[in-house]
């Protein structure tokens, strides 16, 4: 296998015009926590706004640390961000991708990290408080400044988790796959979560450079 295809293993490439909109439901489910090969996905322009702030909306969240924000003002905006759900009474996949994902941060090394926002969404808003969250990012040992942990009220955490594809009826049903994007320049990765860390970190990396020509 080349160099390219072992990058590229596990990573879904979607180059988008428009908004998250285009993210279907077709996420990989928590239950079993055994990922299969994704469907092959039709990147297809629906109706619906292009305006990013208009689409995620600046639904009001909180952080672990207890502050109020708004998701697209606050949390997405002009970043580069890896998004992902979680919920901290979860034994088996919720810590063992939120440890991938302190190991795709430890092979960016900390200065290309420090472009990147981690952001992990609460599936279960009822248990997660922000002291709850605070606790398993502590726990996790990714408790600093470019790691949100985000929960709320039950039907802001909704609207969120629908903006990204991942609302579900229960907590344990929330999808494993991450999502990778440039927010300013609309471009988007799906990611299974069995990808290796050196291959997300690499998309990463590509994502927080510079576009040609800008």
């Amino acid at each position: 296998m080349s160099t390219v295809n072992r990058t590229r293993h596990g990573i879904e490439w979607l180059a988008l015009s428009a908004c998250l909109c285009f993210f279907g439901p077709q996420a990989l489910a928590h239950e079993g926590h055994q990922p299969e090969a994704p469907k092959p996905t039709a990147v297809t322009p629906t109706a619906g706004t292009h305006d990013a702030q208009t689409y995620f909306t600046d639904t009001l969240v909180q952080d672990q640390n207890g502050r109020t924000l708004r998701f697209y003002s606050d949390v997405l905006k002009d970043k580069v961000v890896m998004l992902n759900v979680i919920f901290t009474h979860c034994n088996d996949a919720c810590p063992l991708i939120t440890r991938k994902l302190r190991e795709v941060r430890e092979a960016m090394g900390e200065e290309a990290a420090s472009k990147v926002t981690f952001i992990s969404v609460s599936s279960d808003p009822v248990n997660d408080t922000p002291q709850v969250l605070k606790e398993f990012a502590r726990t996790q040992g990714v408790d600093g400044p470019n790691w949100l942990f985000l929960t709320g009220d039950k039907a802001n955490i909704d609207l969120v988790l629908g903006r990204l594809g991942h609302l579900i009826p229960s907590p344990e049903q929330h999808s494993t796959q991450l999502i990778a994007g440039d927010v300013g320049n609309k471009r988007w990765s799906k990611i299974r979560p069995d990808a290796p860390p050196l291959a997300i970190a690499q998309r990463l990396q590509l994502l927080s450079q510079p576009l040609a020509g800008r």
